[in-house]
């Protein structure tokens, strides 16, 4: 496991090869240092702790680890011990190889063959920070021997406090049932509707969001900070999580999870692949997005 540390202006970002994963991003101003992600509790943070961790080949998860493509049938295995489901990839459990570093910029990969999946490729991120803003993008390139869906997103667990605001419009939304999969395309519910800004509910969230615009503001009044995420168009889904003590015992209602997305969840089963992209041997994916703080 490699830790790698740069700044730029009042920003500061930590980055663990473990996982592909960030530990921390902060901004310095004003004798503060706050947090614009969840901060890792240790340096050797699994990505479930972790402030945001890659999600390739795919996010989420697959109904019943089975698909059909291409006339073939492909099963996928558990990856975790606590869900049945193969979830969010393997790009968050791996050791990624640290490429480099400049002042302002980090670079890891891995590489993937076969295990849980019928999926082989290589991953690439790069994280690149300057004054205002970090930058995060992705390449996953197949490199197996047969055409496969992919997608790509990541994890990020944003702090959550009393007077914490989200603002991210979107056009239809997903149900959840049982397995914490999705169920079906409705409208929005209104303690959901992020099209203005609005706090989060005070319940249990897991739910997709449909054609996203790809821009999004987290604002924290307390700390007089937020933070507006620019994503690029291929990510124009998202996956809003918010936990509950039933789900995890020690949840204090500090962090949630606004999860940008290529494609939908269970989008292997979906007719039109909910937005994976078909790779053939040697083809790529590439996508990132933006967060830019603001001050007031």
């Amino acid at each position: 496991m490699t830790l790698v540390d740069i700044g730029s202006g009042s920003l500061s970002l930590r980055v663990s090869t473990h996982g592909g994963s960030i530990l921390g991003l902060w901004k310095q101003g004003d004798g503060r240092r706050v947090p614009l992600l969840r901060p890792a509790p240790k340096v050797d943070a699994g990505a479930p702790e972790a402030s945001c961790f890659p999600l390739v080949p795919f996010g989420n998860r697959v109904r019943g680890n089975r698909f059909v493509f291409d006339g073939a049938v492909f099963t996928l295995s558990p990856n975790t011990e606590w869900d049945p489901h193969y979830l969010h990839g393997d790009g968050w459990l791996a050791d990624w190889h640290f490429g480099g570093q400049t002042d302002r910029s980090i670079e890891m990969s891995f590489e993937h063959r076969g295990g849980h999946t019928p999926y082989e490729y290589l991953a690439s991120q790069c994280f690149t920070i300057d004054d205002d803003s970090l930058t995060i993008a992705m390449t996953v390139e197949n490199r197996g021997r047969q055409r496969l869906p992919f997608g790509l997103g990541w994890h990020p667990y944003f702090p959550l406090t009393p007077q914490t605001t989200l603002e991210a419009r979107a056009e239809a939304f997903w149900t959840e049932v049982e397995g914490w999969l999705p169920g079906e395309r409705t409208s929005i519910p209104a303690d959901l509707d992020f099209s203005r800004a609005i706090g989060l509910p005070h319940r249990w969230v897991n739910n997709g969001f449909e054609n996203w615009n790809g821009h999004a503001r987290i604002s924290w009044p307390e700390h007089r900070v937020s933070l507006s995420m620019e994503a690029d168009p291929i990510l124009r889904h998202a996956v809003l999580f918010l936990s509950d003590t039933t789900f995890d015992p020690g949840f204090k209602r500090d962090y949630f999870c606004f999860e940008p997305m290529s494609h939908l969840a269970n989008g292997h089963n979906l007719p039109d692949l909910g937005g994976l992209r078909v790779l053939a041997p040697g083809e790529s994916l590439m996508g990132g997005f933006r967060l830019r703080v603001e001050t007031s």
